[in-house]
This record gives structure tokens, C-alpha cells and sequence, in this order.
């Protein structure tokens, strides 16, 4: 979250719907019919955009993926060296000639994903669960592997990318705040390829991991890695959560199973003497940013804490939060949704005033009703919400007068059913709200993957001791280190841990 926090994401997302609706008017006059795909020699219906389009959707949307999940990494070393693999392994695609693209972006999240045109993006949280660079190359291989299938011009054809909203709150879209409360991020929630997709993602990438020289069971040995730590996760989160909701499983349903058909489906001859890149992997993973940055705020565990904007609020029992460049977002696994931001346009503007005459002008605010949080003056009401599947919503919202300058809002949406039951965790999340004492400030450091020798004068525990995760230090540094349960690195090896700066 930045110190610009404006409303922007439903903005990008109606951008990307229209560059795609254009894109297709455009295109449909000159390509009624089908054609034989290079890549998987498939008859495919090309009509929905041409590869023209393909290019100027990517070229148009991707400033806008990088703003929506905080911009690209600063790393000039680790950018580079992405890029040489994507390109060594682009360059054996049916598609040498189209002028692939490659980020890392500056997000905790451990994802994957492509435009179209050739726009593909790996975050900073997946470099740091790699265990080396085939495992790395496997993950952008799969994206190439897309691209050159042509699922992702598909895909966004199809506008899946504008979010929960369009799937399951668009009906309500009349009024704003239920329209940001229903984009939560398609990241979150949005399983975008399917089986068949995935499969032959699958199987083009590990072609163009096997053409390059490369490990070819990388690709199944990082999404094993990727469960270990989605379920590890999940845990430390509560319990309460799915695994594969909110990282690469949820973008790519696939599991280890279907990659191992998918190296067979390849038909490709085994590689001698592969390429794995374990230590010139490490050498640029060192140092890399881990979790939150503080620039954007910190989640530990159920707490969001803004060094720079000097605030901190904690969410209900069982809701995860996702930190995004103009808000913060949280949900939970029963349809509750939760949305912190900052007002545009409020300065001097009394909250219940602004609650009835902005945020919710036009709609009927029930209980409106001022109050005081830790100091603050503030604001919170309530409206009756029904969608077209008759699901009746409680939309809570909050009005918080910071500074002469600054109003804050939280926005809570629970389904009518459970709105009882979360009401207490509401009134806490709200009263949560408040500014940082001196030691929190001096306690807000960045965390950064270190790697270290294993040589048997330190001990695991003590290696892993710095992990930011209470009570899962150990558990974490055997998973983001491909260790099995009980299995010690061997002495001498290089390993991978979790330090503050």
C-alpha cells in the first residue's frame, strides 16, 4: 500500500476489458475461421484476437499489471538474469521471433502468470521458494508454454481478468463501494486455465526446458516444493484456509501427478548432464526482499503496520490479508470480505458527512452514527445489499479522520447469514485502528533471504531461527530448502533463511 493510495484497480481492469473489446472488433473482420497453432499444432478458433492485438494488449496492459502488484523488483542482477533464462528458453519456442518480456514483480505472493504478446511475470516470493535455476526455468517455461498456445490471449479474451467482481458482485456494480468490495483481485480467488490448458502448458514447457539444456523433472520438483509451502502456509494462517487458494496452484491447477504425463506427453529424449544452476541460482537469490514491503506496509500474521503512514489495524479471526499498491484487502474462506483504502477527494470533510453525502450518496445508510476511535473522529454505518442470486449482504462501512488531510475507510461486506457471528470481529477490527507507538516504528525492519553455508558448527535451529513465523521457524527453512521431515542439508551445502535487514 503506497503513500498514493487512490482507487485505481477497478480502473485498470474496465482498461483491459476495453483494450480486449477493441482488440476484437478490430481483429474479427480478418480472421473468421481457424488455423494450426505452431506450438501444439492444434486446429484453434483464432477470431478472438490476432497476434497483432496480442502484442498491443500486452503492450498496453502491462504498466498496469506492474502498478497492481507493486511494480517491478529493483534488482537489476536478478532482472537480468531472468531474462537470459527466459530468453535462452524462448528462443527454442515454435515463436523465436516474438520479443518476449520478462519481470519480477515486488510482491510476496508466489505466482506466475503471462499477457499476451509475450508478457510473462514471475513474483519475488516464487524466486525466493526455488531451490534453483531449473526450477526457475520450469515456472517461466510453463509461461511460455501458455503464451505460445496461445491460452492467455484466451484467456483475457474471455475478460476473466476483471475479477471476483464480474463472477459474483457485478450485479451490484450501481453502487462504488460494493464494486471495490467485489474486486477484490482475481489473483485471489480466479482459477484461470483449465486442466487441459494446463497440460499442455505443461508439456510445451518442459519441451523448451529440455531444447535448453535443463532439468526436466525441475518443473515437478518445484510445484511438490510449492504444496509443501501452500499447506505450510495454510497453517500458520489459521487452519482455516485453502491451500491453493492464493498463490500459483489457484492461477495453475495442476498437480505433480499430471507433470509427470506431461514429461511423458513431451516425447522428449533425456538430457546429458542438465543444466540445474543450484549456486549460480543462490548467488542471485541472496539478499532478495522477503514477505512485505515496508514501503507498501507489513501483514504479520492477522496485523497490518504502515511504517511510513504511521498506522496499524488488526483483521477478524480467520480473514487473510493481501496488501496491494492503493489498498488492503482481507477475506475469508465463508464469502466475507473486508477492504481498507484511503478516501480521494475528502479533506476537511466531517466522516458521517462524507458516509452520507459521498461515499454512499443515493443509497440508504442505516445507524448512522459518530464515533471516536483512539482519538480520532469517525464514522460508521450500515446498507442492505441483495444480489441477483437473491444472497443478501451487510455492507458495513467505517469513515476514519486521520489529519486535516486524510480520511481512512474500511469497507466490510458479510454475507447476511454470518453478519451476527462477525460483528464483534468487526467493531474490533475498527477500534483496531491507531497510530504506531515509537517501538513498533523501530521494530518495522525488512526480512531477506540470506543464504548460508551448512557446515556443522550451526545448527538448523539456529539457521532458522530468524524466520518470522513463530513456532513454524524450522518447519519453514526445511520447505524453502526442498527437506523432507526430518532430513538434515548435508555439510557444506548452501542453504537458504529468513533474516531481518
Amino acid at each position: 500500500m503506497l503513500n498514493s493510495i487512490w482507487p485505481m484497480h477497478a480502473t485498470s481492469r474496465r482498461s483491459l476489458a476495453a483494450a480486449i473489446l477493441l482488440a476484437v472488433a478490430t481483429a474479427a473482420p480478418l480472421l473468421s475461421g481457424c488455423s494450426t497453432n505452431p506450438a501444439t499444432g492444434e486446429q484453434s478458433f483464432t477470431a478472438f484476437m490476432s497476434p497483432e492485438q496480442e502484442r498491443q494488449v500486452g503492450r498496453e496492459q502491462d504498466p498496469l499489471i506492474k502498478q497492481e502488484f507493486g511494480g517491478a523488483y529493483d534488482d537489476a542482477e536478478l532482472a537480468a538474469y531472468v531474462t537470459r533464462i527466459g530468453n535462452k528458453l524462448a528462443a527454442t519456442s515454435e515463436m523465436p521471433d516474438l520479443d518476449f518480456r520478462f519481470t519480477v514483480l515486488n510482491t510476496p505472493d508466489v505466482n506466475a502468470f503471462a499477457l499476451p504478446g509475450g508478457y510473462v511475470y514471475i513474483t519475488r516470493g516464487l524466486v525466493a521458494l526455488a531451490e534453483n535455476e531449473a526450477e526457475l526455468a520450469g515456472v517461466i517455461a510453463h509461461e511460455i508454454g501458455h503464451v505460445t498456445a496461445r491460452h492467455s490471449a484466451e484467456r483475457y479474451s474471455r475478460g476473466t481478468v476483471i475479477g471476483l467482481g464480474a463472477a459474483i458482485l457485478g450485479v451490484l456494480s450501481e453502487n462504488q463501494a460494493i464494486a471495490d468490495l467485489a474486486n477484490l483481485g482475481s489473483q485471489l480467488y480466479l482459477k484461470s486455465y483449465s486442466r487441459d490448458q494446463e497440460f499442455q502448458a505443461d508439456t510445451l514447457g518442459i519441451r523448451y526446458l529440455s531444447r535448453a539444456g535443463y532439468e526436466t523433472g525441475a518443473m515437478a520438483s518445484f510445484l511438490k516444493k510449492l504444496g509443501s509451502a501452500s499447506r505450510l502456509q495454510a497453517e500458520i494462517a489459521g487452519g482455516n484456509h485453502d491451500p491453493d487458494a492464493v498463490d500459483l496452484m489457484a492461477t495453475h491447477p495442476r498437480t505433480v501427478d499430471r507433470v509427470q504425463k506431461a514429461l511423458v506427453a513431451a516425447s522428449v529424449r533425456p538430457v546429458s548432464n542438465p543444466i540445474v544452476g543450484r549456486d549460480p541460482f543462490l548467488d542471485k537469490v541472496d539478499g532478495v526482499l522477503f514477505g512485505s514491503d515496508p514501503k507498501e506496509g507489513m501483514i504479520r500474521d492477522r496485523v497490518f503496520l504502515h511504517k511510513d503512514l504511521n498506522f496499524r489495524f488488526e483483521v477478524p479471526p480467520n480473514f487473510r490479508i493481501y496488501n496491494q499498491p492503493d489498498r488492503v484487502l482481507a477475506a475469508d474462506q465463508n464469502g466475507a470480505r473486508f477492504i481498507f483504502d484511503a478516501a480521494p477527494k475528502a479533506s476537511g470533510q466531517i466522516p458521517a458527512r462524507y458516509i452520507r453525502d459521498s461515499w454512499a450518496k443515493g443509497h440508504a445508510v442505516r445507524d448512522l452514527e459518530s464515533i471516536t476511535i483512539n482519538g480520532m473522529n469517525a464514522a460508521t454505518g450500515w446498507l442492505a445489499i441483495t444480489a441477483n442470486n437473491r444472497t443478501t449482504y451487510m455492507l458495513r462501512l467505517v469513515a476514519i479522520r486521520y489529519n486535516a488531510d486524510t480520511l481512512y475507510r474500511m469497507q466490510f461486506l458479510i454475507p447476511s447469514w454470518n453478519a451476527d457471528a462477525l460483528n464483534e470481529g468487526m467493531r474490533r477490527t475498527t477500534y483496531s485502528f491507531r497510530r504506531l507507538s515509537a517501538d513498533e516504528q523501530a521494530d518495522i525492519r525488512p526480512y531477506r533471504v540470506k543464504v548460508m553455508r551448512f557446515d556443522g558448527t550451526v545448527s538448523e535451529q539456529s539457521l532458522a531461527g530468524s524466520i518470522p513465523f513463530p513456532g513454524y521457524e524450522l518447519r519453514y527453512f526445511r520447505v524453502i530448502n526442498g527437506l523432507e521431515n526430518g532430513q538434515q542439508p548435508p555439510s557444506g551445502s548452501r542453504v537458504k533463511t529468513i533474516r531481518p535487514d
